[in-house]
């Protein structure tokens, strides 16, 4: 007897607060072309789709994607993506930098699909909160960044088979990691928000206090050279379980630069 395959609507693979944020920016920005990468089920591209954008979709596993009528090409972040040089006039990335071996490369490949002045809007877990600082300290590790054992991985694979990439988190960035990286290839940095606050952050707010107290006793040139007002912000220190950032191809890249 053949198999039944019930048709859905396509799931968000990441927390759907996220995409409201992404929504929101976006929303607010000129129609144009985008391509959101990776795509997983396609739940964010629908969304985008509603807001009037021209959508196409790239993703290590294509065979998961739902959507009817909207391309979709197979495609590795830590690759080359099937497209031409400034085919696009936006990009999403929403939960993808961290699950890849070679973030720079992602984003060298963003600055060459975007046309001048294009937009990237890129997500990823917050290691930077207050509450997985202290995590860190506590056990080693963080959320969304736990030992990647053996039997992890056996256990992983029984349910993902070989679509392991999707579940793993192999890359812990923080946002001064991120935003040197997109500045070093050509991004500027527009804005950065949180996915939504945490319940519970009010219990931290003793180490948040000593933390932004020892803020303002270092020296102003070394908070300007290390992004203290950044790390502190509300965005970052009391930020939920994701940092959004919001940039801009603002300049070329020099070959040497571009080509790693």
């Amino acid at each position: 007897m053949a198999e039944t395959i019930i048709e859905r609507q396509p799931i968000a693979l990441a927390h759907e607060a996220i995409h409201d944020v992404v929504e929101q920016i976006l929303g607010k920005l000129p129609r144009g072309a985008l391509l959101d990468v990776p795509a997983g089920e396609g739940a964010l591209s629908l969304r985008l789709l509603g807001l009037g954008f021209d959508v196409r979709c790239c993703d290590l596993y294509t065979e998961i994607f739902r959507l009817r009528g909207v391309e979709i090409k197979r495609g590795d972040l830590s690759g080359v993506l099937p497209y031409e040089e400034g085919e696009f006039d936006y990009v999403t990335c929403v939960e993808g930098i961290e699950h890849i071996e070679n973030p720079q490369q992602a984003v060298r490949e963003f600055h060459r699909l975007l046309r001048p002045g294009g937009h990237l809007i890129v997500s990823t877990p917050n290691i930077l909160n207050v509450e997985e600082r202290v995590k860190w300290l506590l056990y080693g590790y963080t959320s969304h960044f736990k030992p990647i054992s053996q039997e992890h991985l056996e256990n992983l694979r029984k349910d993902m088979g070989e679509m392991e990439e999707v579940a793993l988190h192999v890359n812990p960035i923080s946002y001064s990691e991120l935003r040197y990286t997109l500045e070093k290839y050509g991004f500027e940095i527009l804005r950065f928000y949180r996915d939504k606050p945490k319940k519970h952050i009010w219990a931290y707010w003793p180490i948040v206090l000593l933390i932004r107290l020892l803020g303002r006793l270092t020296p102003e040139r070394r908070r300007r050279e290390r992004w203290t007002l950044e790390l502190q912000s509300d965005e970052v220190l009391l930020g939920g379980n994701t940092l959004i950032v919001h940039a801009v191809k603002a300049r070329s890249v020099p070959p040497a630069v571009a080509g790693g």
